[in-house]
């Protein structure tokens, strides 16, 4: 049983979870929630953030094999904000799980192999952390720095990437069973059936997963609108400011997730700097999309006093230049401001010289630009979502790639070459 866990203790942890940044949520939230209930593993998922959809602190053998899959399984039988103790499928087999999902982000947390008290002040003080942490986590990816941005497309590109070369490869097999199993030369017609109808339903499920993995990183542009509307509701009810919305065509693109993210930021942000104006009644926002870009433009009724060159712009200016969009910013006194702002939909090309001369893989890339920034292997390995060990398989086959024989030597080179 838990040592009573003192007032000073309490404040400390919310104090920590409350300017956690977010990578390392994960990490402070099991600090956080370890004198109330002990556990071998925490696993975060939520689909705010599109590049890492869990974040997880503890047991490596459970952090580096739980799936999407075993946490959504969990999550579509929850109630928001009602705690469950149970057992279920985590990191490939049966465990003691503690399961709460946060109102409204839908975010999961999981307690993999909890030790529980009879004190139910525990519980709630769990589910009360957990309350903290899911809405920092929603406040970091609203407020999220264009370095953020950029990694998460690079992720969610790569995961899609991933999935399908996966979905083929086991497709692949699975048709060719099919081929064999549907043989004249098999005199057995009941297995035959039997295991016909079993792998056919095993392409359904893998198929089906890799559809989920595409939804994860892409929200339709309509139903991004419509989140944009419900986060502007409360200005339009009690500001006394009417904001007008034009609705984007319903058979639009697709957004990725960091685009449609970072498109109702930066819309929030320029309401919310144009509503600062005086003599201003009325903003209009809308949305369109050409097919390789979302197109956003906001008009405002003031008397034009909105300043170009403002910090509040300057940061929204940041938001659109780490996402290789355009910003235009046309203010005209007595008349108002006129802002279009462009999101190209697709990532940029990958640069033909500079690092692409050392021949390194997506993921060894990525664990180079880790590198560089001077994180271990244990915190690379937190980042990406993968085991310390495939770590250092990818940093050997870094080394070998850049002719070096240490890290002082690959995050020198990797400098000189202007990776960060």
């Amino acid at each position: 049983m838990p040592a009573p866990v003192l007032p000073w203790q309490l404040l400390k942890a919310i104090s920590a979870l409350a300017d956690a940044p977010l990578l390392n949520i994960a990490d402070r939230l099991r600090d956080a929630t370890q004198p109330f209930i002990a556990s071998d593993a925490l696993v975060i998922f939520t689909e705010d953030c599109t590049g890492r959809p869990q974040k997880k602190a503890g047991d490596e053998e459970i952090i580096s094999r739980v799936s999407i899959a075993e946490l959504e399984a969990i999550r579509s039988t929850l109630s928001d904000d009602m705690p469950w103790r149970g057992e279920a499928e985590i990191a490939g087999r049966s465990r003691p799980v503690l399961a709460c999902v946060h109102s409204p982000s839908r975010a999961l947390l999981i307690l993999a192999d909890p030790r529980f008290s009879d004190d139910d002040d525990a519980l709630d003080a769990v589910v009360y952390l957990w309350g903290i942490a899911a809405r920092r986590i929603q406040e970091k990816v609203a407020d999220a720095p264009p370095s953020f941005l950029l990694e998460s497309r690079a992720t969610s590109a790569e995961r899609v990437r991933v999935t399908a070369e996966l979905t083929d490869m086991h497709s692949t097999a699975l048709e060719t069973f099919l081929a064999i199993l549907r043989s004249s030369s098999l005199d057995d017609a009941t297995a035959r059936a039997t295991v016909t109808d079993l792998t056919a339903k095993a392409l359904i499920r893998l198929r089906a997963l890799n559809d989920r993995t595409t939804d994860m990183v892409e929200e339709p542009v309509a139903k991004a609108f419509e989140r944009l509307k419900e986060d502007l509701l409360p200005l339009t009810r009690f500001s006394g400011i009417q904001v007008e919305f034009i609705e984007p065509p319903l058979d639009g693109r697709a957004l990725p997730g960091e685009v449609a993210h970072a498109a109702r930021a930066i819309v929030r942000g320029f309401v919310l700097a144009m509503t600062e104006q005086p003599e201003i009644s009325k903003v209009r926002t809308q949305w369109d999309c050409d097919g390789k870009n979302l197109l956003i433009n906001i008009r405002d009724n003031g008397a034009g006093t909105l300043s170009p060159d403002s910090p509040s712009i300057s940061r929204l200016d940041s938001r659109v230049q780490a996402l290789s969009g355009d910003l235009q910013v046309d203010v005209m006194p007595g008349w108002g401001a006129d802002i279009v702002v462009t999101l190209p939909l697709d990532p940029p090309a990958r640069p033909a010289d500079g690092v692409a001369v050392w021949n390194l893989a997506e993921r060894e890339l990525e664990v180079l630009q880790q590198l560089s920034a001077g994180k271990s292997n244990r915190s690379i390995s937190s980042m990406l979502g993968i085991s310390e060990n495939t770590v250092k398989f990818h940093v050997r086959n870094i080394f070998r790639k850049l002719d070096v024989r240490s890290r002082a030597e690959a995050i020198a080179l990797a400098h000189s070459r202007s990776l960060r």
